[in-house]
């Protein structure tokens, strides 16, 4: 019984040891990842708001900011310039800059359609299938 019962002791003492040493790992690990954290606070609030401005700021569409007597002399400046040039391509640029003032001035009413496009879709979902008449359901093949 001595010998098994110090065979019991050494296994315990090393057992006991390999869990000091795995205690040991982990708390390392613990305060390392603490650093990491602490780190992660500090920075990372900065690289979130850098990378949300870079991410707003590529999906921002390019609209030409319209002053009524700035861009009046602006465009006779450039208009003199490139009508000396070409007359055609100076009316295209006009054409294409009226087109896209006026597609802007009807966004509001487009998006104020789908909206309602959109509530009328998901009032005719919300209905259930006794509701739909008969000869608009689809027969099943069978």
């Amino acid at each position: 019984m001595a010998p098994e019962i110090s065979k019991t002791h050494e296994a315990f003492r090393s057992s006991e040891d390999s869990d000091s040493e795995e205690l040991e790992r982990l708390e390392s690990d613990l305060k390392e990842m603490s650093h990491k954290i602490l780190e992660f606070r500090s920075t990372l609030p900065d690289q979130l708001k850098s990378t949300l401005l870079s991410v707003l700021e590529s999906q921002r569409p390019f609209l030409p900011q319209f002053n009524s007597g700035a861009s009046d002399q602006n465009i006779s400046r450039e208009g003199s310039s490139s009508t000396a040039e070409d007359p055609e391509s100076a009316e295209k640029v006009k054409l294409l800059k009226e087109k896209i003032s006026s597609n802007c001035a009807a966004m509001p009413i487009v998006l104020k359609r789908m909206k309602d496009c959109i509530a009328k879709i998901e009032k005719l979902d919300s209905y259930n299938a006794a509701n739909i008449h008969q000869g608009f359901k689809r027969k099943k093949t069978g």
